[in-house]
């Protein structure tokens, strides 16, 4: 069964929070099995997504932490930490229609997060967009 990107988005997500999880717990990990034990059939666009963030997570977090009020992406729970990342990742390296990053971001959010975080996570990824 073939998953479309809103199925993959939160598989991504998922395999962000974990790697994170196991960095937090000094956890040795691979993050190729991470996805494997989330996804049956290796996906390209799941890979890119979660090496990438992995790849520029300083720079996606110190873009995080610009367009947060009075905040720091490292005090947000570690699934508003996946979301985000993904969200910048996705917005600044892929060729998704911003408009498309942000909204997959905001049906995860309300999934997964408070109203409170979701609107920061909004209007984070908005001043990104704007600023792009």
């Amino acid at each position: 069964m073939e998953l479309n990107k809103s199925e993959l988005r939160k598989i991504i997500m998922t395999a962000l929070y974990q790697i994170e999880v196991y960095k937090a717990n000094k956890i040795e990990y691979n993050s190729k099995d991470v996805i494997k034990e989330l996804l049956e059939v290796e996906n390209d666009f799941v890979n890119k997504m979660v090496f990438g963030v992995e790849k520029k997570i300083d720079e996606i977090d110190n873009m995080a932490n610009t367009y947060l009020k009075d905040w720091t992406i490292d005090r947000l729970g570690k699934t508003d930490q996946a979301i985000l990342r993904m969200s910048i990742y996705e917005i600044l390296y892929m060729d998704t229609p911003d408009i498309v990053c942000i909204n997959e971001a905001l049906e995860l959010a309300k999934e997964y997060s408070d109203e409170k975080v979701k609107n920061m996570i909004n209007a984070v990824l908005d001043g990104i967009m704007k600023n792009k």
